[in-house]
Formats: C-alpha cells, sequence, structure tokens
C-alpha cells in the first residue's frame, strides 16, 4: 500500500493546490477526529493514442488495480472504466476519456494539436497524472472548445489531475446520509449540484451520490489568466448486496450528472 499512498498523496496535493482548495474547508467540517475515507478519484482525458484511458489507468495497473466496470456517456461523447485495489481501503479509481473521433472536424483538430504538443516521456514517470497541463493552450481556443464540450474545455485548461475526490459517507457517524451531508455543506456557504437531484441514485441502485458545484480557479492561458471551473468533491453511500457485501461500482445515469459539477 505504499506506493498506493505516494501516487495518491501526489494526486491530492495537487488538486487542494490548484484544482479544488475548498477541499480543506470541507475537511473541517466533516472530519470526526479521523481521517475521512476518500471513496474514489476520477481523471479525464481525450481518447486518442498518446493519452487514452488505457495510459493513465496504467500506473494504478502496476501497483495493484484492476479494470472492473465499464460506462458510456453518449450524450457526452465519453467512455469510462473504474478501477479497484486488492486492498479493499484503497480508494476505486474512475477514469473517463472523450471520444474525440465522434466530436466536430474543427474540435477534433483543436485537441490533436494540443495533444501533439505532449511530450511522450513526460508520461513513463506516474506524477504526469497530477501533473496538470502538457501543452499551451490560448483563452479563445479553451472557450471554443467548452462550447461544444464542456469536458473537452476543462481537460484542455487544466491537463491531468483528479477531478475531484470522494468523502465515503458511509464512515460518517454524525451525519449518515448523503441529504444531510449537502445540508451541512449549504450552510457553510458551498453549492450542491442539483443536476438530476441533489441526491443522484437511491438504495435501490445501492449507491447515493451528492457533490459542491467545482471552485472557480486561476489559470494560467497563453495570453494571460482567466478564472475558469476547477474541481470539486463528491460524497457516496453505497448500499449493500444481497450477499450483504457493499456495491463497489457506479451508476451511469447519476455519474452522468454528476460530471456537471464542472458547468460553468
Amino acid at each position: 500500500m505504499e506506493r498506493v499512498q505516494a501516487l495518491f498523496d501526489g494526486l491530492w496535493k495537487d488538486y487542494t493546490a490548484r484544482l479544488c482548495p475548498s477541499a480543506a474547508k470541507v475537511h473541517q467540517l466533516l472530519e470526526e477526529g479521523m481521517p475521512l475515507l476518500n471513496d474514489h478519484i476520477a481523471l479525464r482525458t481525450f481518447a486518442l493514442p498518446k493519452v487514452g484511458l488505457d495510459r493513465l489507468a496504467a500506473p494504478f495497473i502496476a501497483i495493484g488495480y484492476e479494470p472492473k466496470g465499464e460506462y458510456e456517456f453518449k450524450a457526452k461523447k465519453l467512455f469510462a472504466r473504474h478501477f479497484e485495489h486488492p486492498n479493499p481501503d484503497a480508494p476505486k479509481v474512475f477514469i473517463s476519456e472523450l471520444l474525440v473521433g465522434q466530436c466536430s472536424s474543427e474540435l477534433q483538430l483543436a485537441v490533436r494539436s494540443l495533444v501533439d504538443q505532449v511530450d511522450e516521456d513526460a508520461l513513463n514517470d506516474p506524477a504526469f497524472l497530477y501533473g496538470g497541463r502538457l501543452w499551451d493552450i490560448d483563452f479563445d481556443t479553451y472557450k471554443k472548445l467548452a462550447v461544444e464540450s464542456e469536458y473537452a474545455g476543462w481537460l484542455s485548461a487544466h491537463g491531468f489531475g483528479a477531478n475531484h475526490f470522494t468523502v465515503s459517507v458511509n464512515q460518517l457517524s454524525t451525519l449518515d446520509t448523503v441529504k444531510g451531508v449537502n445540508d451541512l455543506l449549504r450552510q457553510s456557504g458551498f453549492a450542491i449540484n442539483e443536476s438530476g437531484g441533489e441526491v443522484k441514485g437511491n438504495p435501490e441502485v445501492c449507491l447515493e451520490q451528492s457533490s459542491t458545484m467545482a471552485d472557480k480557479v486561476n489559470v494560467v492561458f497563453s495570453d494571460g489568466e482567466q478564472t475558469i471551473p476547477g474541481g470539486f468533491y463528491e460524497f457516496a453511500k453505497r448500499y449493500p448486496l444481497a450477499d450483504g457485501s457493499l456495491y463497489q461500482g457506479f451508476v451511469e445515469a447519476s455519474a452522468d450528472k454528476i460530471f456537471e459539477s464542472t458547468d460553468q
């Protein structure tokens, strides 16, 4: 687990410093004398050979993670897979990729020009997973990509890093519902993602999720600094299956709405 911990430490430091600075406040609100358990993280990428889902999965597979469920988000032109470690204490990993070939020719050209800038050697070090942007981009290109695909815009601006971490509500004792977590966060000034309802899922599908709306963060583009949506924090409660074990997968309909936490 040392290698797992080291990789997640790197992801966490980048996430809290660059993408979701408000995470520290979430911890102050929810910690009950023990560190919060991280249910999963999510990573975004483009479905192109150099930087595709498999490329991002490789460092996790190297430390024992195994591929599990597959998910499709047709309206958003996304494919995703989640990975689990044999040690149940290790967070799950949810990696999605934009199916670039299904997008407009303008988006395809723009994204390919970004990925062409990536130094192949940089991808050999697992630290690229939290290394941010490996290409230059101007603000106008970001805006054009975001009009067609919020996902493409976000990824083009931020590059690689944890889009979100996820508090396991199952661990909490004073708060035992996702709705309760939402209420506390709202009282503390956080905006909750209400797309598809503030609580996505239900006990029948064995998973309930919610999330804050993304922090607004400063990003340096090639033509200046701008403030855009960064990362967000998710909250998940898992329910037992017939055999008594907790459900470990994801629900497409719910995940689809969680993606919208980074909408403008």
